[in-house]
């Protein structure tokens, strides 16, 4: 009896703590949009509770809020409901969680070490292997030390906040971390918070990206660089409600046709030749029977940035001629069909598709697509010799033209909507590309390949040859939940 109470009570345990998150984040999305979205109308208590608590300090909004002192000096606004299911956050505004796990990305110095520990290979063999690689030892050893004193920031901030921590490296994290969390914080660069939320499908579940090492790492999807060092300060905005929901529109995929593979290979901590490549999605293939579904099959993944269809992972292939001691390069172009919004279906060779969202417009996409000074300066030059342009042309207006030109490629993480990219395509009486670039809401693509992968978000690796046909598409309900601190 004393068993099927404890189950029963820890059943209604998690099913509490999910209608109190979704309960939360449904509310907290309504009263912060009035700073995304000036036009959505606010509920009278969500709109009197904003405008009251509008310009005061951290310490008076947590008073005004109910939390009492406590939560300005630290202990958090929650500390009344850190028992049992409670303890995230307040329909105020404010958001505790319970539990949290850490996500950890694996440094180059751990990287080198799991690469040669088959070897047995010391400490001192590693640092002379590297030399003649070219790499530096003792630069490697400060940066992991700078992430791993970073990461124990994090911890201890949390667990000084009476919060349970699970701190998991990149092979640690499963979908089993993700469902005791109440919360994920990416603790790496931009790749760990990709890894981070491949893993979370849960829309009220918020991901969170710290960057441990700013000095290395870009960080566009972590949290801003200063609270890197002084995580407490994030944690306090949180507990006040100063921030706002971050809704991350993301990209579904679903595969079909004759002889596809919907195992996926994880390429995070592989770093594959062609041929392992391909010899990867070989052994997936056989040891699971799904390869023979010909209907839809929605993909387990989801593109927080972007999805790249093209052949493997090199263009080119070396052949031996017929001459001792000769190779000579081939390129193989992608070989596919493609339809946009329903469109006609255009056959094309090109150098891959890359489908990104808003969040992934500022990565691989943006850098596909920008164009530089020198070239908007030579079309103008161009454009002026036929007297199309009659204003002087000097570095103000170009640099004018490509800022405006390569502004327009980027967009908001939260429009559900995607942009296509043709790399380099094929023009001639065959093939054709009407259009290189643009948005759309759905691209479906038909593979004429024959050594091709989908990659989703550059760790997530599938089988795409002829045959297999790709439908892409962003649905709302597959949006990652962020969040924005107030500056």
């Amino acid at each position: 009896m004393s068993f099927v109470r404890s189950f029963l009570c820890g059943r209604f345990c998690l099913a509490s703590r999910a209608a109190a998150r979704r309960s939360l984040l449904l509310c907290q999305r309504a009263a912060g949009a009035s700073a995304a979205l000036p036009g959505l109308p606010l509920l009278g208590g969500a709109r009197r509770r904003l405008l009251t608590l509008s310009g005061l300090s951290p310490a008076a909004r947590c008073a005004a809020a109910g939390w009492g002192a406590a939560a300005a000096a630290g202990a958090g606004p929650c500390a009344t409901r850190r028992r049992g299911c409670g303890g995230l956050g307040t329909a105020g505004g404010g958001f505790r969680p319970s539990r949290v796990a850490v996500v950890v990305k694996t440094t180059r110095y751990e990287f080198e070490q799991q690469r040669y520990r088959y070897a047995g290979l010391s400490e001192e063999d590693l640092k002379q292997l590297l030399a003649l690689k070219g790499s530096n030892y003792a630069g490697l050893l400060e940066r992991h030390r700078i992430h791993t004193k970073n990461v124990e920031h994090i911890v201890d901030s949390l667990r000084n906040e009476k919060i349970e921590v699970r701190l998991v490296k990149r092979r640690e994290y499963n979908e089993d971390t993700v469902r005791w969390a109440d919360a994920v914080i990416s603790a790496g660069g931009d790749g760990t918070m990709l890894l981070a939320a491949s893993k979370v499908f849960d829309k009220f579940k918020p991901v969170i990206g710290v960057n441990t090492d700013p000095e290395r790492s870009e960080g566009h999807l972590c949290l801003p660089v200063r609270y890197t060092h002084s995580f407490p300060e994030a944690l306090q905005k949180l507990y006040c409600g100063e921030f706002r929901w971050q809704w991350r529109q993301r990209i579904r995929l679903y595969l079909e046709g004759t002889g596809i593979n919907p195992t996926p290979v994880d390429l995070h901590e592989q770093q594959l030749s062609q041929e392992q490549h391909s010899r990867a999605h070989i052994n997936e293939r056989f040891q699971d029977q799904r390869s023979d579904i010909s209907g839809p099959h929605l993909l387990p993944v989801r593109a927080l940035n972007e999805v790249f269809i093209g052949e493997s992972l090199s263009s080119r292939e070396n052949f031996k001629s017929c001459k001792p001691s000769f190779k000579f390069s081939l390129h193989r172009a992608s070989y596919y069909e493609i339809s946009v919004d329903d469109g006609p279906w255009e056959k094309q060779k090109s150098s891959g598709l890359n489908v990104c969202t808003g969040t992934g417009s500022k990565a691989w996409s943006y850098n596909i697509n920008k164009v530089a000074h020198q070239a908007v300066e030579e079309i103008l030059n161009i454009a002026k010799k036929h007297g199309s342009v009659n204003m002087p042309l000097n570095t103000e207006l170009v640099q004018k033209v490509t800022s405006d030109y390569n502004e327009s490629l980027l967009y908001s993480p939260e429009e559900p909507k995607m942009f296509f990219s043709i790399r380099e395509p094929i023009v001639n009486r065959v093939f054709s590309s009407s259009r290189q670039r643009g948005f759309s809401s759905k691209v479906c693509v038909r593979s004429r390949c024959w050594d091709a992968c989908m990659v989703v978000d550059g760790g997530t690796s599938f089988e795409f040859n002829d045959g297999a046909i790709a439908s892409i598409a962003i649905d709302t309900e597959d949006a990652l939940c962020t969040v924005l601190l107030e500056e």
